[in-house]
């Protein structure tokens, strides 16, 4: 048996972080579980959400086989209501029409559906380790092994397409010799849409399109469609991501599979509807060259930048991402 179904949710609701552009210093505003800045836990209102999707993802058809999921506290957080009410069997979840109940389920944690951060002249900081996230969540797949970490000087949207589709791939092929039918994969926003552009093989030449969305756990939902041959990038091509006149460029990024995409971040059961929907703006990236191609870090003690004369410049010195 073969993967047919794919639900893709983004985490609920989540406290805020700020951080300096010049000394890639990140700050949070309440303390995280993990002790990291970029790191923070739901809002009650975020856990208000995560509990009214595990009644909805508890009613699926087909239901989940098996759970993925960001190492960030936030997106473990925002399924572990559905893997623990589950598991509990307050909910019974059907196999098949013969009545079997489902087998109970842990979670892999997948480094390749990290948070995404743009490209930068200093390290972005990473998610908890593994050890440290099994003593704060339950059911976690200590033996699976996953795709490497994003870069730590972060991504330019190829690059993020890339990890993507890397990440996406194996997960399919994973899923396919255990005999999975259906994933649910919890993740950020970013990747909610690169996952869609990617499974879709569509690519829209601005990068800021409205076309996959990612709200506050919002669901989505692909189904597997036949094998589709590759007529536009293939990973480690070196090429950026074609353009054309058409706005929405094939584009196959090696995929062996391809998806159809019948629910786009549904929110429905969400008693506060959908909220704090988020899409790219430009490439988000923190390195600004200048007319004599410096960087921001040799920047800083000159007298000549934006901010010290008083201009706006092209970022903040604190910029909350959602």
């Amino acid at each position: 048996m073969s993967l047919e179904v794919i639900y893709v949710v983004r985490h609920g609701f989540r406290s805020s972080w700020s951080i300096d552009h010049v000394t890639g210093t990140y700050t949070s505003f309440l303390r995280s579980p993990t002790g990291l800045p970029t790191d923070p836990a739901l809002t009650s209102h975020g856990v208000e959400q995560a509990d009214e999707l595990a009644g909805h993802l508890l009613n699926l058809n087909p239901p989940i086989d098996q759970v993925y999921s960001s190492p960030y506290y936030r997106c473990l957080q925002t399924i572990s209501p559905f893997i623990s009410r589950h598991n509990a069997g307050q909910n019974k979840v059907l196999a098949s029409d013969d009545d079997v109940p489902h087998s109970r389920l842990s979670i892999r944690v997948e480094s390749g559906l990290s948070e995404w951060y743009g490209r930068a002249h200093f390290e972005h900081p990473t998610s908890a380790a593994l050890d440290d996230l099994s003593a704060l969540f339950a059911d976690l797949d200590t033996n699976y092994v996953s795709s490497p970490a994003p870069r730590r000087r972060g991504e330019s949207i190829p690059q993020l397409y890339e990890r993507v589709a890397s990440c996406i791939e194996a997960v399919i092929a994973h899923c396919d010799r255990q005999g999975k039918k259906s994933v649910l994969i919890s993740t950020h926003a970013a990747v909610v849409i690169a996952l869609g552009r990617v499974l879709t093989a569509t690519v829209p030449d601005d990068v800021g399109a409205d076309d996959f969305r990612a709200f506050t756990c919002g669901l989505s939902e692909y189904r597997r469609r036949e094998i589709y041959q590759d007529h536009g990038l293939a990973l480690g091509s070196g090429s950026n991501i074609p353009t054309s006149k058409d706005p929405y460029q094939r584009c196959s990024f090696g995929l062996s599979t391809y998806w159809t995409c019948n629910v786009n971040s549904d929110c429905s059961f969400l008693h506060g509807g959908e909220e704090r929907g988020w899409r790219f703006s430009g490439d988000e990236s923190f390195i600004e060259v200048d007319r004599e191609g410096l960087l921001p870090s040799t920047l800083e003690s000159r007298p000549n930048t934006a901010a010290e004369k008083g201009g706006d410049g092209s970022r903040g010195a604190s910029v909350p991402k959602l």
